[in-house]
This record gives C-alpha cells, structure tokens and sequence, in this order.
C-alpha cells in the first residue's frame, strides 16, 4: 500500500510539473487538427540565437528556394497551411508587412506544412500573398531544418531570421502586426 501511495504522489507531482500549453491542447483532443500556438514570442539575445540546417525546396509556383539564396536578408518564415484558422486570420497582416518591407532587405517566405501546390495558390489569391510558400508538406525538410526551434505541430510560427542566419526572434501562434513590425525593424537595424 504504501508503494501505491509513493507511486501515485509521484505521478501527481509529475503531471503537476507541467505547464506546456501545446501539450495540453493535444491532451485535449478537440479535432481542431491543429495545435495553435499561444502568441508567445520568444526574443534570442545576439550570442544566444540559434542556427538552423541549410534548407532547400520548391515553392508553390514550382519555383527553387534555398536558405543559400536568403543569405544577406532578414528572413520571415511564416509556417502555415490553408485550413488552419490562425494562418487565415494573419494573412493580412503577413501580406502587409510583406509589402512595407519589400525595399528593406527583408524576404518573407512561408513553409506550407500539408497542402499541395495548387491549394496554396489558391491562398495566395483569396488574401493577396505576395510572397512564396515552400511546399513542405511531403517530405518536412524544410521543418527539420529548425528542429529545436520550430515545433512543426504549432502552426502558425514564425520566425525572424537575420542577415547572419541566425533566429532572432519566434512567434508562436497567430502574430500581433506591431509585435512582428517591431521584431523586423530590430532585425533590419541591426
């Protein structure tokens, strides 16, 4: 008995531990077929941004892309697919700030986690996409080149990425449009 009770507290201590609210959405098991980020934003400190592996894929419109041919820029990765409540909400917002940095150095590009080529067009069309979308849902290369950063069931993420390669900034969940201006302009001035 008193076996089942160290047990049984430890097991309560355990689970009481955990405060992980991506976690908790899968326990939850509402069929939402997406585990939406809480909006955190996690900011890395210069000497303590993480790298990431170099990627390479075909965008929507058949098109080659490469973290090679990104070097130089700010980098916005937005992960996303088309059914994914968040991702429609800031696509606005994504094509907005899209168009306000386009003649800053700043590349935005998204990585499509589960659509086909033709269902992101169709994307880009119903909200004005102006940027290119990796199609990533086939093989994931471009997701596990962020492993440890990126968690490829919380979708939307974004990234900002600076002009060395490096991860300045995560937003986990739906953005804030002043939040990702201001982490951009950060990245962009430095």
């Amino acid at each position: 008995m008193r076996k089942l009770v160290a047990v049984m507290s430890l097991l309560l201590v355990l689970t009481g531990c955990t405060n992980d609210p991506l976690a908790e959405q899968f326990r939850q098991g509402d069929n939402k077929n997406y585990i939406a980020g809480d909006g955190t934003v996690t900011e890395f400190a210069v000497d303590q941004r993480p790298s990431f592996d170099p990627w390479d894929g075909i965008t929507e419109s058949g098109v080659g892309l490469s973290s090679e041919s990104l070097e130089g820029y700010v980098v916005v990765m937005n992960w996303w697919y088309a059914a994914c409540a968040p991702c429609r909400a800031e696509a606005p917002d994504l094509a907005a700030l899209s168009e306000e940095f386009s003649d800053r150095g700043v590349q935005f590009v998204g990585v499509n986690v589960r659509d086909t080529a033709e269902t992101a067009l169709a994307f880009d069309r119903r909200f004005e996409i102006n940027f290119p979308s990796i199609i990533d849902a086939a093989d994931g290369s471009v997701s596990l080149a962020f492993t440890g950063v990126v968690s490829p069931q919380a979708v939307p993420t974004t990234l900002v990425i600076d002009r060395n390669g490096r991860v300045t900034a995560r937003i986990l969940g739906r953005i804030d449009p002043s939040v990702l201006r201001t982490l951009i302009e950060t990245a962009v001035s430095e």
